[in-house]
């Protein structure tokens, strides 16, 4: 990585060498994890037949966000062959006829559950870039993006009602840090639908703010002391607070005043956390976990600023720490590492969307 990774700024030799790690990783088919309900020795299938488009990169939802993070780069990348590479392949993972497949399989009696609900809202974050880019004056040079909004349009509308139907049903929240944390699926899937019109994206929202209030809004002086857990990817407390942003808007503050931990405990998200064995896939979610604390941090210093908590904790300067230590191992490590964490990078230093 360049020197000037250590700032917030991407420059473009570092974007072209993540769009490079992102296209290597969803072009690799193995090893693949696939976490599937089999119901007889005929449904098995190689990853590749079962998910024609995010049939690569370890697993499906990596697949998922790291077609998303191409998507995202692809506007920033020069014009030339690795450009050329990345938009042929969004083409294809994204055509019409991978996308009838994938989802066959969430149709099917086995994929009821599937990736529920980290999948579902990144499919959802892939889509909605889509939706944004296609609107763009350029799009037009780029027909396979229009394309791909209505190929991935049928799969988007039964993932956003298989997660409104969901959550009603969520007697509590899932709020370890990994993909289960259900704070964590609601971000992205506000960021995603806050701008589609549709009745089914509306209706989601509706239903996320209203089981956000049953899940966290009495939640008190979280305790970040017990925090992280040796495989998270995420921080449960730092990722609730930064969705009730979102959600809360004006009213965060106050929220915020009761929720914040400690500050004996709240000095432990200063600390970047630190993998020992990067070959190991478990071990190395502690780089991820620095990763999307930069981002809520980030998140949160904003949320904040203007409030009487903004000069009490220096959230941005916890956040940069974080980014330094994880920022230069996002590519050229073990594939256990390499398979997902462009996205979690981009995450940190552009944002949801």
């Amino acid at each position: 990585m360049s020197s000037d990774m250590a700032s917030w700024t991407l420059p473009g030799a570092d974007l072209a060498r993540f769009a490079e790690c992102a296209l290597h990783c969803v072009e690799q088919p193995y090893p693949y994890v696939g976490h599937y309900l089999q119901w007889s020795d005929h449904d098995w299938q190689r990853p590749i037949d079962r998910h024609p488009a995010f049939g690569g990169s370890f697993d499906w939802h990596s697949s998922v966000h790291m077609h998303w993070s191409m998507a995202r780069l692809r506007g920033h990348l020069s014009e030339g062959p690795l450009k050329v590479r990345v938009e042929a392949r969004l083409a294809a993972a994204l055509s019409i006829q991978a996308q009838e497949v994938e989802l066959a399989y969430f149709e099917s009696r086995s994929g009821k559950t599937f990736e529920r609900p980290y999948g579902w809202a990144w499919f959802l974050m892939l889509h909605a870039e889509l939706r944004r880019q296609s609107r763009l004056p350029a799009a037009g040079h780029a027909p396979w993006l229009e394309r791909g909004v209505q190929a991935t349009r049928p799969l988007a509308e039964l993932l956003m009602r298989r997660l409104a139907e969901f959550l009603p049903k969520l007697t509590h929240p899932q709020r370890a840090g990994i993909h289960s944390n259900t704070a964590f699926a609601m971000l992205l899937v506000h960021s995603a639908c806050s701008d589609d019109t549709a009745g089914v994206a509306r209706e989601l929202l509706e239903v996320m703010g209203r089981e956000s209030l049953r899940f966290y809004g009495h939640d008190r002086q979280y305790p970040a002391h017990y925090e992280p857990s040796g495989s998270d990817f995420l921080s449960g407390g730092l990722v609730e607070a930064l969705w009730m942003s979102r959600l809360l808007g004006d009213a965060f503050p106050a929220w915020w005043a009761e929720f914040q931990p400690a500050p004996h405990a709240l000095a432990n998200w200063s600390v970047p956390a630190r993998p020992s064995d990067r070959t190991d896939g478990q071990l190395v979610h502690l780089d991820g976990l620095n990763l999307s604390r930069a981002w809520c941090l980030r998140g949160l210093a904003q949320a904040l600023k203007g409030s009487p908590h903004d000069a009490a904790t220096p959230l941005h300067d916890w956040a940069l720490a974080h980014w330094q230590a994880a920022v230069p191992h996002v590519t050229g490590g073990d594939f256990v590492a390499t398979n997902w964490m462009v996205s979690y990078a981009l995450l940190a230093a552009w944002g949801e969307g």
